[in-house]
């Protein structure tokens, strides 16, 4: 019987669904809700290279994202692409790559995030070496779910998730002109709300790295301008360089 994996669009352009077309494999595309991959009815897997698993933590992505695979799936598993020890041989003091200086001081943070999925979400974590790997370990699982009666349904249901409460108040902070998602962050990690955040003082918001204080000025201006009808007292508005 032919081994069908559902992959998620924004893994199309990754090595994953070429490796598993060429093993044989039948890959369908989808816009999943949940996962990167789904293998079986019960299993959906989130696959992390290991610079977008450090990058997940940071921003807060990877817990909602477990929060998901433990809601609607019973068999969830978690794909650490990479090793995460090549990046600990690297002195930070030398590296001239400053993205890469700022995931190895992140390193720590993220073993302690892994042990925190591994034991409060239960979800397994598996590491692999490579996309090869990566490719050779779904199709086994989806091998075992193929051959386990007791895993049978489909592949692909209708999942309607709630918007989480924290993307929803990066949404409102990064919906100011001149703040994106990176400054968003920051935000609301410094202020914790987005009410303390949009009632911050200039000083306050040119505290946030990134902000500056030439940039917290014209935040503070649009916030605070007074609008009647279609004519803005303050005058239009000049827009500014994108964020740092």
């Amino acid at each position: 019987m032919l081994i069908r994996i559902v992959v998620d669009e924004r893994e199309r352009n990754s090595q994953i669904p070429k490796l598993l077309l060429d093993a044989g494999v039948r890959v369908d595309f989808a816009q999943l809700k949940v996962g990167d991959y789904i293998t079986s009815a019960a299993t959906a897997i989130e696959r992390k290279t290991v610079n977008d698993l450090i990058c997940s933590i940071y921003d807060g992505r990877l817990f909602l994202q477990c929060t998901d695979l433990n809601q609607y799936f019973s068999k969830p598993v978690l794909i650490i692409e990479g090793n995460m020890l090549d990046l600990a041989d690297i002195p930070v003091g030398i590296t001239n790559d400053k993205q890469l200086k700022t995931l190895v001081e992140r390193l720590p943070l993220a073993y302690q995030t892994l042990t925190k999925i591994a034991l409060n979400f239960r979800i397994p974590i598996i590491h692999t070496p490579s996309g090869e790997y990566t490719t050779q370990l779904l199709i086994l699982m989806a091998k075992i779910a193929r051959d386990n009666e007791d895993d049978n349904g489909p592949l692909l249901r209708k999942i309607k998730k709630e918007k989480p409460a924290y993307y929803q108040q990066l949404s409102i902070l990064s919906s100011i002109p001149g703040i994106g998602d990176k400054l968003a962050i920051r935000m609301l990690q410094k202020f914790k709300t987005p009410n303390r955040a949009l009632n911050a003082s200039i000083a306050d918001l040119a505290r946030v790295s990134g902000f500056g204080t030439a940039r917290a000025v014209k935040v503070r201006e649009i916030l605070d301008r007074m609008v009647v009808g279609d004519l803005d007292l303050a005058g239009q508005t000049t827009l500014w360089d994108n964020e740092s």
